[in-house]
C-alpha cells in the first residue's frame, strides 16, 4: 500500500502542486496545501472509486480543502493602519475581493460537469483533451462542456451587475 501511495504522490504531486498555485498564486499556500491533499487521500484511499480517474479526485480534494482553508483564513485578513495614504487602492483590492468571492460562489454553485470542467481548465489549467480524457469524453465534449460554462458564469455575472 505504502509503495502504491508513493507511486500515487509521485505522479501526481507536481499536477496538483501547479493546480492549487494557480488558486492561491502563492508558493507557500500551494505547497501547503498540497501536502494536506496528500495527507487527506491517503486517510481517506479506501473511499476512492477506481470508476473515476485519479487526478479527479485529488483535484477535489485540494480543491475542497484549498476553499476551506480560504474561508478560515479570511477572516483574519486584517486593513493596514495608514488607511488614508492606500485608500485608493485598498478600496480596489477589496472591490476585487468581493468580486472574486462572488465569482467563486458563482463557480461553486454551477452544475456538474460545467463547474469542473471550468475549474480544472481555468485554475488547473488542464488541456482540453486532458479534461476530456478525466470525463472520458471528447476534447470537443470539454471545450463545448467549458464554453457553455463560461455562459453560465457570464450570466450570473450580469444578473448581480458587475
Amino acid at each position: 500500500m505504502e509503495n502504491e501511495f508513493a507511486e500515487i504522490y509521485a505522479k501526481y504531486y507536481q499536477s496538483i502542486y501547479c493546480y492549487l498555485l494557480t488558486l492561491s498564486k502563492n508558493s507557500t499556500i500551494a505547497e501547503e496545501i498540497t501536502q494536506e491533499t496528500f495527507y487527506k487521500a491517503l486517510k481517506n484511499i479506501k473511499k476512492y472509486n477506481p470508476e473515476y480517474k485519479m487526478l479527479t479526485w485529488l483535484c477535489n480534494i485540494a480543491k475542497n480543502t484549498y476553499y476551506t482553508n480560504y474561508q478560515k483564513n479570511k477572516r483574519y485578513t486584517e486593513l493596514p493602519d495608514n488607511l488614508e495614504e492606500n485608500e485608493k487602492s485598498i478600496i480596489d483590492k477589496i472591490i476585487d475581493s468581493e468580486t472574486n468571492e462572488i465569482l467563486l460562489k458563482i463557480i461553486h454553485n454551477l452544475d456538474e460537469p460545467y463547474k469542473e470542467v471550468f475549474t480544472l481548465r481555468v485554475y488547473g489549467e488542464v488541456s482540453f483533451k486532458q479534461i476530456g480524457d478525466i470525463f472520458n469524453k471528447t476534447e470537443s465534449w470539454a471545450r463545448v462542456t467549458f464554453y457553455r460554462s463560461k455562459l453560465k458564469i457570464k450570466e450570473k455575472l450580469d444578473e448581480k451587475e458587475l
